[in-house]
């Protein structure tokens, strides 16, 4: 292993932190920096891997909130529901993810072309709902209904497609739904745990027998650098929705989705 596959290693553990929690697409980033920079991943299990880092970052961020739901649970009702929100939504994705696994990692992860496209199309829709006009019905995660958490979950299977983004899918559907921003953009947070953290054990099961040292030499570092810049995000996402909204991601979409439809047709 040279130090510039170290260095490519550290650069998508990056993008894969900052990008993460945005409604940007992570996997669409990272996928298609490795295509542009010819970093290969055996079953893409790199690009999975890494987001652990993120995973530990948000748990560490959230850890008084998330011990208060639990210490509160046999006596909150307010806390059983919130749990059973997250489950609800978490649901559907692990059904498909379980199912359209091979589906997702041999065709959809392959098509760097349909990233682009995703990217700039999710942009143009995410710039609608940031601009639409809604009446707000949720401003606070522990208020949403069960049912308006299964429908966020239901529209975060949209993001197996890679470019969609899962956090940009669920948030787009909650801001139609009836909630405030901020709000929506933590649902997604807390969305984010089972649902990467089960991407992550599922994957790391498949693949326990094919990694070697170098692979865990690679994760390592992109779990590493990944975990830092998450927890820059995710301390000051909220923050800076409430200020500017999700237009700025919108157009950054767009721009890296366009940026990347014309190096495929120069490559």
């Amino acid at each position: 292993m040279d130090q510039q596959t170290l260095l490519e290693a550290a650069f998508l553990g990056l993008l894969e932190g900052l990008t993460e929690f945005l409604p940007v697409s992570s996997t669409g980033h990272i996928l298609l920096a490795g295509h542009f920079l010819g970093f290969e991943s055996e079953g893409k299990v790199f690009e999975v891997l890494i987001q652990f880092g993120a995973i530990l970052a948000i748990l560490l961020v959230y850890f008084s909130r998330l011990w208060n739901i639990a210490v509160t649970l046999p006596t909150s009702a307010t806390s059983r529901r919130f749990v059973m929100s997250i489950i609800l939504a978490f649901l559907p994705a692990a059904l498909i993810g379980i199912f359209a696994h091979d589906i997702i990692k041999t065709v959809l992860f392959e098509a760097p072309a349909l990233i682009c496209v995703m990217l700039v199309l999710g942009g143009f829709i995410l710039l609608w709902v940031d601009r639409r006009e809604t009446t707000v019905l949720y401003t606070d995660v522990k208020d949403y209904p069960p049912s308006l958490a299964l429908k966020i979950g239901l529209a975060q299977c949209i993001a197996f497609i890679p470019g969609v983004s899962r956090s940009g899918a669920t948030i787009a559907c909650s801001l139609l739904l009836g909630t405030d921003k901020r709000s929506a953009a933590e649902f997604s947070f807390f969305l984010a745990m089972p649902t990467m953290g089960g991407a992550f054990a599922y994957d790391l099961w498949l693949n326990r027998d094919a990694l070697n040292s170098d692979d865990l030499t690679l994760i390592a570092v992109g779990f590493t650098v990944a975990f830092f810049a998450a927890i820059i995000v995710v301390r000051s996402l909220l923050n800076f929705v409430g200020k500017h909204g999700f237009a700025p991601f919108a157009y950054w979409r767009i721009f890296i989705g366009a940026l990347g439809l014309i190096g495929l047709f120069l490559t």
